[in-house]
């Protein structure tokens, strides 16, 4: 029988002990000299292949000692390890000798794999040894070649002195500086030298002049523009319901609602095509990106659908679509910034390249979420082609919050402003103000036989509550108004709750929870009023009310709302002050079906409620807000704005041709001469173009309408001459040109005459009691605010 000494076990243990962790490392070690090996080779030769991954790109320039004496570190470290394992096997073998030989025996037996793993050590540092010599010599070849090649085209690769690209030299510097700050640049072949900083300013950017030496090789031919299609109205919307996609209760919602609209978008189809005649109508390319749905903007509105949150965004982009889709357009569906990556052509990295192809859109429809997104990944092409961006806005902005300099200088900075766009890009719910162009959406229009069947199942004491959430019913002061209402009629609510009543609702308030919107409409048509508590502002649902037979009731806001006194606007780039809940209904619908009181005067509200009690209306619904009404406006915005081209402002100091305006016979105001025909491209027709002198404190907006007109912001630029003033009989004294969103204007103290410097600052909106502003005006065709008369 063979003993074992115990103090050998314990040696035996502590050896094995130590070499496991130990394999673990060598193996980690390993693992991290192939990687490294890896990235270092594929980094070097990957930076001059235009087109490969930016992400393996090495920041070393090739041949650089860095990349060697990496290597070579490598080496010496593994060799390192090696002498320390043979020095301590040494000293292990010197302690062991008074042993026996059976211990010995054993101990050696069980330190051979320890053994074998040194020998694979010394193979791999001698691997890496001869890698390092391989690589050296492969590096000081591809060096001594870039030498040879740098010698022959080192005068033709530096920063050129060109009047015409003032800036070449310093974006030179720049790229010196920070050519790896973004993988972008070397996707685009960018490989740190002055030749490849010179082709990417020149080729891919525009800050430098080309290159001669490259006209024969790197010359790109510009892609040739495909031949324009005719649009072609549609009526069947099942392939757009594809394009929607699915996955989140926003898109649910939006294509059952496209698909209830069906049919009355095909009538409406068949009536602008008669409407249109023979017009000729080119397909666009359009890209639809809804950015507020997307997971980097919060997706906020999906998990609010069905608990009630505001759906008005919903069915304007649902319409929006059905619209763009029945006109015959070709369309393309993003709500993913992946998904807008992909379709715009932006190169990997963190967006500071343009694109790599040109914008294959004609037009792209977002909202502010977008836009912010599209800037961030579009580098300078989003400047090149950000004429082409329609912005959904909700509330609208007026273009002394669109231009930066001015809103940053005078205060109109804002988290929603500042994009130095055409404030006509902007596209709103309602026509808020002219500056913006009116995009809308539809209600349901009902035939003669659902009106008739609607008036007679009507409830001649009962009324709807507007607002889905419980915080509408915070309102102070609602008890008072609401105990007069109850007083003569039975109210409901369809205010979302989960377990049980919300707190805010009275007890004597029918609450039918939220309703799916079918189910909603029926319970319009059965009443007689539709009440609103004040919020939310310009929201679908009173015209829906009116269209189904309902009466509309909204309170008076006094002082009204705005920025400078309510939350709710705060932040928002307008200073559109709001005389009532829904100021359109109210200007442009009116009584029998809209009635405006003063919530907070008890007899004048129960006044009201009494005679809408006795008044009896049928359902209305303006022609704008039907399918064929925002047809007909789309189409027309489509067919006619431009805003990559257009007329240019007579510039400061310049002379000006004979004035295309004549007095009006009663003397208040200018008209296009007769004799003078429309300026080419102009949209609308100037012919259309009638031009005021609004009172002190008055703002274009309200000068128009004051005339049964609409201000134009387009013919500002006509009118910005001291010519206008002359035809007007208006004594300048002076004449100055500045940079302000109520110029041109007169003003009387000083007998001083101001025209506009900045052309984004043309502007309907804003007024002060210094200023009579200049104001141009046009007709507008019946129930279609947004087009004069020969506009289509």
């Amino acid at each position: 029988m063979i003993t074992v000494n115990p103090d050998g076990k314990i040696m035996v243990r502590r050896c094995l002990v130590t070499l496991r962790p130990f394999r673990l490392f060598v193996l980690g070690i390993g693992f991290f000299t192939l990687c490294f090996l890896m990235t270092s080779l594929g980094g070097q030769f990957s930076a001059r292949r235009l087109g490969d991954s930016p992400f393996t790109i090495r920041t070393e320039v090739p041949g650089s000692p860095e990349s060697r004496g990496a290597l070579r570190k490598m080496s010496d470290l593994l060799e390192l390890m090696v002498k320390r394992m043979d020095m301590l096997a040494r000293l292990e073998n010197s302690s062991e000798l008074h042993r026996t030989a059976s211990v010995a025996h054993l101990a050696a037996d069980r330190l051979t794999p320890g053994a074998s793993l040194i020998e694979r050590i010394q193979a791999i540092a001698q691997n890496v040894s001869d890698i390092a010599v391989k690589v050296d010599q492969i590096l000081r070849h591809s060096l001594i070649l870039h030498s040879k090649v740098s010698e022959g085209r080192r005068d033709q690769c530096e920063a050129p002195s060109d009047p015409k690209f003032p800036d070449c030299s310093g974006k030179v510097e720049w790229m010196r500086a920070r050519w790896t700050s973004d993988p972008c640049y070397a996707f685009f072949g960018v490989d740190g030298t002055e030749c490849s900083f010179l082709i990417y300013l020149s080729e891919v950017e525009w800050f430098c002049p080309p290159l001669p030496w490259r006209n024969q090789t790197a010359a790109r031919t510009a892609p040739k523009s495909l031949p324009r299609v005719q649009a072609v109205f549609r009526s069947n919307l099942s392939h757009l319901l594809e394009l929607m996609g699915s996955g989140k209760e926003s898109l649910i919602f939006m294509k059952k609602r496209t698909r209830r609209f069906t049919a009355q978008w095909t009538k409406a189809a068949k009536y602008l095509a008669q409407k249109l005649g023979d017009i000729r109508r080119d397909q666009k390319q359009i890209l639809v990106h809804i950015g507020f749905l997307t997971e980097e903007s919060g997706d906020v509105f999906s998990p609010r659908v069905l608990k009630g949150g505001p759906l008005g965004e919903m069915v304007q982009w649902a319409d929006i679509l059905a619209a763009l889709y029945v006109l015959g357009h070709s369309l393309r569906i993003t709500v993913s910034l992946k998904e807008l990556q992909s379709n715009l052509g932006v190169p990997p990295g963190r967006g500071n390249c343009p694109l790599t192809v040109p914008l294959p859109f004609d037009l792209i429809y977002t909202d502010y979420h977008g836009l912010q997104q599209m800037k961030q990944h579009m580098g300078l092409s989003f400047k090149k082609y950000r004429c082409r961006i329609r912005v959904i806005d909700t509330f609208g902005t007026e273009p002394a919050y669109n231009h930066e300099e001015y809103a940053t200088l005078h205060g109109y900075r804002t988290n929603w402003g500042y994009w130095n766009l055409n404030p006509k890009q902007f596209m709103t719910m309602f026509p808020h103000t002219p500056d913006n162009s009116f995009m809308g959406f539809v209600s349901e229009e009902l035939n003669e036989t659902e009106k008739q069947l609607i008036k007679d199942g009507k409830a001649s004491n009962m009324a709807v509550v507007y607002g889905k959430e419980a915080s509408i019913w915070k309102l102070q002061g609602k008890e008072k108004f609401l105990a007069v209402l109850n007083k003569y009629m039975e109210i409901h609510g369809t205010v979302y709750y989960e377990s049980q009543r919300p707190p805010e609702v009275p007890a004597f308030v029918k609450n039918h929870g939220l309703l799916p919107q079918p189910e909603f409409q029926q319970l319009l048509r059965k009443a007689k009023l539709f009440i609103g508590f004040g919020f939310p502002y310009e929201g679908p649902a009173p015209l829906e009310a009116i269209a189904n037979g309902c009466i509309f009731l909204q309170s008076r806001f006094s002082p009204p709302h705005s920025s400078l006194n309510h939350e709710f606007f705060r932040g928002k780039p307008t200073s559109r002050e709001v005389f009532s809940q829904h100021p359109y209904a109210e200007n442009f619908i009116g009584k029998p079906h809209v009635w405006t009181v003063d919530y907070n005067n008890s007899d004048e509200f129960e006044t009201a409620i009494k005679a809408i009690m006795n008044t009896q209306v049928d359902p209305y619904l303006p022609y704008e807000y039907t399918c064929a009404g925002m047809l007909e406006r789309i189409n027309a915005y489509i067919q006619h704005q431009d805003f990559c081209v257009g007329p240019s402002p007579v510039p400061p100091g310049a002379s000006t041709a004979q004035s295309p305006f004549v007095l009006a016979p009663n003397a208040t105001h200018l008209e296009w001469a007769q004799n003078i025909s429309s300026v080419p491209g102009a949209w609308p027709p100037t012919h259309s173009l009638r031009a005021w002198l609004a009172a002190p404190g008055r703002a274009c907006t309200d000068a128009c309408l004051d005339h049964g007109l609409i201000c134009e912001p387009s013919f500002f630029p006509f009118l910005n001459s001291q010519n206008s003033f002359l035809k007007l009989q208006v004594p300048c004294d002076s004449t100055e040109w500045e940079m302000h969103h109520l110029y041109p204007a007169f003003a009387q103290p000083g007998q001083e005459c101001y025209l506009q410097k900045e052309p984004l600052l043309f502007s309907c909106a804003g007024a002060s009691t210094k200023y009579q502003r200049l104001c141009p005006c046009r007709d507008f065709r019946k129930g279609q605010v947004a087009l004069c008369q020969g506009c289509l």
